[in-house]
């Protein structure tokens, strides 16, 4: 397998599903299933019995997973979907982002 193209930490933007056009930190990559966590995202509710753990019950809220096919690196400079390129810089593997030609990491 290649290197990651999207890593923990960056911003991305969502290009398809009810989430269309938002934009969100990554917070955990699962690159054997290809799904992607992102902040405030495709956010799923669990209604939960009370217990002794959680004796009010209620309804917990959190950020599902979601296909990394759905969503883009956001372009450091302004914000947009972009795609990434990785290119050699002083021996180092580098990420670039195709729009813009800014680089991603380092």
């Amino acid at each position: 397998m290649g290197a990651a193209k999207i890593k923990k930490g960056d911003e991305v933007v969502v290009l398809s599903g009810k989430d269309k056009g938002r934009t969100g930190t990554v917070q955990q990559v699962m690159p054997k299933d290809g799904k992607i966590v992102v902040e405030g995202i495709n956010v799923a509710a669990r209604h939960r019995k009370p217990s002794q753990a959680n004796p009010q019950g209620g309804i917990d809220r959190f950020p599902a997973p979601m296909h990394i096919s759905k969503v883009a690196l956001a372009d450091p400079k302004d914000g947009k979907p972009t795609r990434v390129r990785f290119e050699e810089k002083d021996g180092k593997k580098i990420r670039v982002a195709v729009k813009s030609g800014e680089t991603i990491d380092g």
